[in-house]
């Protein structure tokens, strides 16, 4: 029965960090409103668009990286 407790406490920590990313997204929404965050490139041309969220990128993936391993070293791997 251990590997059922082991999805289980993966199961928490994933819904944790569903609930901790849809609170950031919310209050990113309501401080920022609908503005692009500084360091988005915009091109363009006719036919189209093109969009770089360098910045937003970035912190996407700090805040990522310290999920996981938050998240890796309470599972103890």
């Amino acid at each position: 029965m251990g590997s059922l407790e082991n999805l289980g406490k993966i199961l928490m920590v994933l819904g944790v960090g569903v609930v901790l990313l849809g609170g950031i997204i919310w209050l990113a929404g309501r401080l920022l409103g609908n503005q692009p965050l500084p360091g988005t490139l915009r091109f363009e041309f006719p036919g189209g668009s093109c969009v770089l969220p360098i910045l937003a990128s970035i912190l996407l993936s700090i805040v990522l990286t310290v999920v996981l391993n938050l998240a890796a070293r309470w599972l103890g791997k």
